[in-house]
């Protein structure tokens, strides 16, 4: 047994931080939950309150703008269709908001942390190990300050989500900021552009694939919390495959995981179409 005189708890010391913020800055994180919760619950109120036909419809045009791809639009008609024949239209849809305000989030930070890190060595050099510690932490892991800090319900569920969803957006902004040629950004340079004018004018559209493939697997890690999410009060597809568990219900549980995986085909599907690009006519695969 190892000797307990080298015994080192960080326990205290991280609970008594914790403590302190909920006392003295409680007012700050009761102000950022109010602004998240009444975000999402009109992100909510919007898909909740539109006919299931014209949500359907909007799916549909966005898929057709990212692919140009006859089938994979009408599939994505499809898919949505089945989610509310199998009586999940109304749960996708929380899930669906949950997902896009904590999507929406993620990438306000995501990109402007990747530019920098592109762009400054010493900053590349500090999120890299931050990074590396959001993706290995066990996701339960982060529910516990969430909870101390913003209480049960949707606003922990979402700081959690995105805690853990972000890291990919982040390492591939980077990493699409610097793979761009440096003669193109010479050249933009050399004709006089400003540093922001090279940023929106050349490097950040020649990245753009590489940016689309970071918030594809943002969005995937982000759903892949559903069901995390639902154990501290976040409602949605979560918290019928958790109420499956807890009773044993077989086919509840897999109703709500089909549902789960409808979404993310879906989702998945429309952020490789904007990863890449535009073949000119309607395609057929």
């Amino acid at each position: 047994m190892f000797p307990d005189s080298f015994h080192l708890s960080i326990r205290g010391p991280v609970n008594e931080v914790i403590q302190d913020l909920v006392i003295n800055y409680g007012w700050i994180f009761k102000a950022i939950s109010h602004s998240i919760l009444q975000s999402v619950l009109f992100i909510e109120w919007v898909l909740r309150g539109l006919p299931w036909w014209v949500v359907i419809v909007i799916f549909m045009a966005i898929a057709w703008h990212s692919s140009r791809r006859i089938l994979l639009t009408a599939a994505v008609g499809i898919l949505l269709f089945a989610v509310g024949v199998l009586g999940l239209w109304d749960l996708t849809m929380q899930t669906l908001a949950l997902m896009l305000m904590a999507t929406i989030v993620s990438v306000l930070i995501g990109v402007p942390v990747g530019i920098l890190a592109a762009k400054n060595r010493f900053v590349r050099g500090g999120v890299l190990p931050v990074l590396d510690i959001m993706q290995t932490m066990p996701s339960f892991v982060y529910l516990i300050p969430a909870l101390m800090l913003f209480g049960l319900g949707k606003v922990p569920a979402i700081l959690a989500t995105i805690i853990y969803a972000v890291p990919p957006l982040i390492r591939l902004t980077d990493l699409g900021i610097r793979q761009v040629d440096k003669e193109v950004v010479e050249a933009a340079t050399a004709f006089g552009g400003s540093p922001a004018q090279i940023l929106f004018g050349v490097e950040l559209p020649l990245a753009t694939p590489t940016i689309m493939a970071g918030l594809n697997q943002t969005i995937m890690m982000a759903l892949s919390m559903v069901v995390v999410a639902s154990m501290i009060g976040a409602r949605g597809l979560g918290e019928q495959v958790l109420n499956g568990i807890q009773t044993l219900d077989v086919g509840k549980g897999l109703e709500a995981g089909i549902g789960i995986v409808i979404l993310a085909v879906l989702l998945d599907r429309i952020t490789q179409g904007y990863g890449k690009p535009k073949t000119g006519g309607a395609g057929h695969g």
